[in-house]
Parts: C-alpha cells; sequence; structure tokens
C-alpha cells in the first residue's frame, strides 16, 4: 500500500477524462487527497478513485505503482448515481496482504501490468515516427557508394527457399526493423552470401520477399517457404548461406519457381504440429475457483454424474497428493503459519459466495493477534519523534488519530514459510510431471479434437473477427492426437498434428488449449461446436513454446504449373533425413528443456484455474449463459482477474493487425 504520509501529503494530478467518446483530454486538474477512495490492485500497485466533481458525473480511477506515486499507469471511467461523493473501501489487513502474497508464489503469480508495458512501448515507437527518428533496419547490411558502383551485376532468379528454424530467442519469423527475427536473420545471410546484390542489401522489397506462413515470437518450424528473387549462379549457395545464419536455422535447399510464384498465395494447406505434456489434462484442484465452480454447477444443472463419468480417471489425483504429501507438511508448521499457508492454499470466495466455500478451506478465521509479531519500527519512531515535540493533549490527541502500527513478520517466520512455499511448489510440480495419462482419456482428447473437422467458423479462435466476417470460416482437414505419448526427462508429453488450409492469428493455440480446457474441466466437447456461434467467447492461448510448424504444401503448384512450365516440385520428402535430426537437436530438445526450466503449461493453466471471474464458465455444466454475466453485478476481486487476462493476451504490433499465421 502507499505509506501514510505519501497519501496525506501528495495532490496527485490526473488528466480529466472527457464525456466524449472517452478521449483523454490534456487539461489537468489538481484534486487534493481529501475524500479520495485508496484500494488496493495487486501486491505492488494501488488504485485512487477521485469523487465526481462539482461539474462531473463520473468519477476517475488511477492505478499506480506504490513505488512510484507520481507515475500513473492507467485511467478509466467509473459511473456513480446521484449523490455518491466517494466510493467505500476497505484496506486489507496485513494477514490478507500476506495470504495474496504468499497465494501468488505457490501459484507462480499473476503479471497484471503487462498490457500496460506493451502500451508504453507502442506509445514511444510512435512519438519516434512522429519525430522523425529513422534508423537503419536491424537486419540491413549497409555498404558504401563505391562498393555498390563496383560490384558487378549478375542475374536474379525467382526461387522457393526450403527452410527451418527454432525461434527460441527470436520476436517471430517476420521482419522487424528493431527485433531479431527468422527473415531478418535470413535476410542478412542472402546477403552475406551474395545472394543478394549490395544495391538491394537494405531493403528486402527489392527482392520480393514474401513469407509462406508467419509464425510468432518463440514458435518453431521443421519446414517453411520463403519466395524471393537469388542470386543463384553458385553452386554452393546452399552450403554459403547456411555458414553464415546460426545453428538455430537452416536452409535446405530451393528450387527455381515461375515468375508469378508467391509462396502465400499458391499454399493449398499447412501442417503444424503442438507438443503438450500430458499433466496439462489433470483437472484444476479442488480449492482453485474453475475447480469448486465445475462441481457446482455439475450440481446446480443435474451434471453431476455426467461429470463423475468425464473425470474418473483423475477424480482422487489431488486429494491424494494433499492428504499424503501436503498435509504432513502443514501439520508440522506453527499454528500461526500454517494458518497463513492454509488461507493461501485452500481459497475462499468472494464475501457473497462465502456459504459455497469448499469443506478444505480453514474453518476457525485467522486470529489477528497472532504471537510472535513485530511492529514497525520505523512508524513506532515517527510517532514517538512527533508525540514527544507537542503538549500532552496534543500528543494524546495525535495518538488516538494515527493509524495503527502494522504488524510484521519475524525472520525466522519468513524463513519457514519460504521453506514451505518452496516444497509445496515442488511436490505439485513433481506430482504433475509424474502423471501418465491413460488410453481412456486420451481419447477426450481425440473425441474433442475431431470437432473442428470441416469448415467451420472459428471467429472464436482469432482476434478481431466478427462471426459475420466470412474469413473467419476456416477448413481443417485432420487433427490428431498421437496415442503413443513419449516421456522425456520425467515428463510425458503427446503430440497434436493439425492440417488444414489455412489458419489464423492465434486459432490453432486457441484451439488446443480449448481441447484441453473442456478435458481438464469435465465439459461436454459440444461447447466446441457451440463456439461456433455468434455468442464471444474468451478463449485463451496456450503457450507458443510447444507449437511447431511441421511445413506447407503445394499440392497444386506441384500438379500444375510445375510441370506445365518444367519447374520442379516443392517438396521436403528429400530433405527428411536432415529435417528429423534438425527437428530433435534444435526443436524437441530446446522445448522440453525450455518447459523443464520456466513451467510456462503449469504456470498458464494455474492463472486460468484461479481466474475469479465467470469468463471461463462456458467450460462448465452451467455453458455459455454462466459465463454471460452483467458487468454491473461482477465483484471487484473479478475485475481485477479481467486485468490480469488483459495482460496475459496482450498483443505485439503484428498481433493486433490482426495479420495471419499462414
Amino acid at each position: 500500500m502507499v505509506p501514510t504520509k505519501v497519501a496525506a501529503q501528495t495532490v496527485l494530478r490526473p488528466k480529466v477524462i472527457s464525456e466524449k467518446e472517452g478521449v483523454i483530454e490534456p487539461s489537468i486538474i489538481a484534486i487534493p487527497m481529501r475524500g479520495i477512495s485508496i484500494r488496493r490492485w495487486g501486491s505492488s500497485h494501488v488504485s485512487l478513485l477521485f469523487p465526481p466533481s462539482s461539474n462531473q458525473s463520473r468519477a476517475v480511477i488511477a492505478s499506480f505503482s506504490s513505488s512510484s506515486p507520481s507515475s500513473f499507469r492507467r485511467f478509466s471511467q467509473l459511473n456513480y448515481p446521484a449523490g455518491v461523493s466517494q466510493v467505500p473501501s476497505r484496506t486489507p489487513t496485513w494477514q490478507e496482504e500476506e495470504v495474496e502474497r504468499i497465494r501468488n508464489e505457490i501459484w507462480e503469480g499473476r503479471n497484471i501490468y503487462k498490457r500496460d508495458r506493451n502500451e508504453e512501448t507502442q506509445a514511444n515507437k510512435k512519438r519516434k515516427l512522429e519525430n522523425g527518428d529513422s534508423s537503419v533496419p536491424i537486419f540491413a547490411t549497409q555498404f558504401s557508394a563505391e562498393d555498390i558502383a563496383a560490384e558487378q551485376r549478375r542475374p536474379k532468379k525467382k526461387v522457393a527457399v526450403m527452410i527451418g528454424y527454432s525461434g527460441t530467442g527470436y520476436h517471430g519469423m517476420q521482419l522487424s526493423l528493431t527485433h531479431k527475427t527468422i527473415e531478418g536473420d535470413l535476410f542478412a545471410a542472402f546477403v552475406a552470401a551474395g545472394a543478394i546484390s549490395k544495391a538491394n542489401a537494405t531493403d528486402p522489397k527489392k527482392s520480393s520477399l514474401v513469407r509462406c506462413a508467419r509464425t510468432d515470437r518463440g514458435v518453431h518450424a521443421a519446414g517453411n517457404v520463403v519466395s524471393l528473387k537469388l542470386i543463384v549462379e553458385d553452386p554452393d549457395i546452399v552450403q554459403k548461406i547456411n555458414e553464415h545464419l546460426s545453428p538455430q536455422i537452416r536452409v535446405w535447399g530451393y528450387e527455381v519457381v515461375t515468375k508469378s510464384f508467391s509462396c502465400y498465395h499458391l499454399c493449398d494447406s499447412r501442417m503444424y504440429e503442438y507438443l503438450i505434456p500430458t499433466h496439462c489434462f489433470l483437472p484444476p484442484h479442488p480449492s482453485t475457483y474453475l475447480g469448486k465452480k465445475t462441481v457446482e454447477l455439475a450440481e446446480a444443472h443435474g451434471d453431476t454424474e455426467g461429470f463423475n463419468e468425464r473425470q474418473k480417471e483423475v477424480s482422487s489425483f489431488w486429494q491424494e497428493i494433499d492428504e499424503k504429501e501436503i498435509k504432513p507438511i502443514l501439520e508440522n508448521l506453527p499454528e500461526d503459519i500454517r494458518r497463513l499457508v492454509q488461507s493461501a492454499l485452500y481459497i475462499e470466495e468472494d464475501s457473497s459466495d462465502k456459504e459455497t466455500a469448499i469443506s478444505q478451506a480453514p474453518q476457525d478465521p485467522i486470529d489477528n493477534n497472532l504471537p510472535a509479531l513485530e511492529s514497525e519500527s520505523t512508524s513506532a519512531a515517527a510517532t514517538e519523534t512527533t508525540q514527544a515535540d507537542k503538549p500532552d493533549s496534543e500528543a494524546a490527541a495525535a495518538a488516538a488519530a494515527a493509524p495503527p502500527s502494522k504488524p510484521t513478520l519475524t525472520i525466522k517466520q519468513k524463513e519457514t514459510i519460504q521453506k514451505t512455499i518452496k516444497s509445496i511448489k515442488a511436490i505439485y510440480t513433481n506430482a504433475k510431471r509424474a502423471y501418465r495419462i491413460p488410453p481412456s482419456r486420451l481419447q477426450r482428447v481425440q473425441d474433442a479434437l475431431d470437432k473442428y473437422i470441416g469448415t467451420r467458423n472459428f471467429h472464436n479462435y482469432t482476434i478481431q473477427k466478427p462471426f459475420a466476417d466470412p474469413s473467419a470460416r476456416r477448413v481443417i482437414r485432420t487433427f490428431v492426437a498421437n496415442k503413443e505419448p513419449i516421456i522425456i526427462n520425467g515428463t510425458e508429453w503427446v503430440s497434436l498434428k493439425v492440417h488444414g488450409q489455412s489458419f489464423m492469428m492465434h486459432q490453432i493455440r486457441k484451439m488446443v488449449a480449448m481441447v484441453a480446457l473442456i478435458v481438464r474441466c469435465g465439459c461436454d466437447p459440444k461447447i466446441i461446436e457451440e463456439s461456433y456461434g455468434p455468442v464471444k467467447l474468451s478463449i485463451p492461448k496456450a503457450p507458443g513454446l510447444g507449437l511447431l510448424l511441421e511445413r506447407p504444401l503445394f499440392n497444386t503448384y506441384n500438379r500444375k504449373m510445375a510441370a506445365e512450365f518444367a519447374k520442379e516440385k516443392i517438396d521436403f520428402d528429400k530433405y527428411e533425413a536432415e529435417m528429423n535430426e534438425f527437428k530433435q537437436r534444435e526443436i524437441y530438445n530446446r522445448i522440453f528443456r525450455e518447459e523443464e526450466e520456466s513451467n510456462s503449461f503449469g504456470t498458464f493453466f494455474n492463472h486460468i484455474d484461479h481466474f475469479p471471474a465467470e469468463t471461463f464458465l462456458y467450460l462448465t455444466a452451467g455453458g455459455i449463459p454462466a459465463s454471460q454475466v452483467n458487468a454491473e453485478t461482477r465483484s471487484e476481486k473479478m475485475k481485477a482477474g479481467e486485468g490480469a487476462l488483459v495482460g496475459m493476451e496482450s498483443e505485439s504490433d503484428a498481433e493486433a493487425s490482426g495479420e495471419e499465421e499462414g
């Protein structure tokens, strides 16, 4: 929270929000702190709610970092009934703050302000463009005018270059002026190998560079194609290009194509693979928001029998872990610490829903007078100094008005909590990695994947596509889960391969996430068919770590145009051995290693499970109506959760444009 002294002395100057179209006007007003409601948001940020002024019907909310109160991060409008001058709020107790911190550490925490940082980055870029700040693109190779003039002109040919790459450490496939990308490194290697002239070394458009399929940051490709005009007289040109590339990027070969060839437009279909740990199909922990709602709504809608049938393979998984491994740890903790950790593990709902809190939650409230607590020395010292300089009556009044000193945990208590958090996280992580999916549950995954086959309206599986947009209709030919999962470093993985005509932004990652969530929540797969309807659903995108472009297919070109113009077919089969070795070394091993280090999948699903809003309740027996709740009835906790989802789902420049993946 913001320190008391700052709150009492600082005069904040937020920008006034206009009634017209929600535009923030440049005018500045000073609003004193008196009458302002302070509300906590996350572990390090605070919201200040300013009451409506005499000429405003709307109040202003400002959110900023507690470490930098003068740096406002966001403004928004709130409607208030007539006559309301202040929003009631309650300052969290220190125990509630500590429980929230422990909970975030156990479940990996949430990055609520990712979107804020992204918006600031985009604003900085816009300012640079407006100010005329231009720099040489990161991929460009500059040569002097003398070098360019001295270079001998050589003939160019339109070619389709077959490549493979690991996307780790790169900002996606697409060229960027400021970030390292696959195309950027590839273009620089073409120049260094002499396949692109010095005169064209700074502008890929002069070489007519086109990509077949765009991949996001961190996404890999065993096979992809770019078409452009290259100088290919040298028989060793492929080897020379590879010498100027990192081991993460390989050129398999090239084929001379027709002059009008575009690998983007002439690609018939694409094959993608998604590798996912099988523990992602485990149900949410019973103490999580989603875990409780799946059971609660199944009972409310008379679907308990069906729900239990869909979860029968994993019905006792978490109960056994908690009983055998977590409970002994909690029992060995001191009473005061045990209550804090137990409250963090077994989360109660908002006050309006507390009667439905799970039975595992502590039955006795946290004692507000826990033993062995210290008061903050700085607050006590400041109070004593102030009172010593005043008469007795004034000192007494000041003491009565001063806020109560905030208790803190002792060093020993903090060490005990940190040790406990580490142990609990390790137990849950190891339990998930030791899980082996049974064939019956893997068949549930396949049954859900089958719902995607055919021509469907995938407007809910991308961004910025309304239901009526014809381009949202896409063709999925096959979507298959490998029936033989593999075990890598103790974790079981399953391969999901999808063959489709083309895919929109994030479509595959959202399709995979939807299937995983359906199986995890014991949901009827028919929800996938309902997702093709006009109702907008919030479907999160699974981590990009597991996504791999297998290869694009050019069947029509190979069958007609290549034969008609006596050109070689664009076919990856001739490079099969090299590609398999590359996939294992640079892609598969990297995926497995990164997941082991970062726990990306665990963090992703933990966030969804703890998301404190109705957003994902379409995955329960309540169906789509359960997720369509009037915003006015949502609690502050739910609104904060939506802010967290916005941060998790924030897009980059290219993503926000809605450009297709391929």
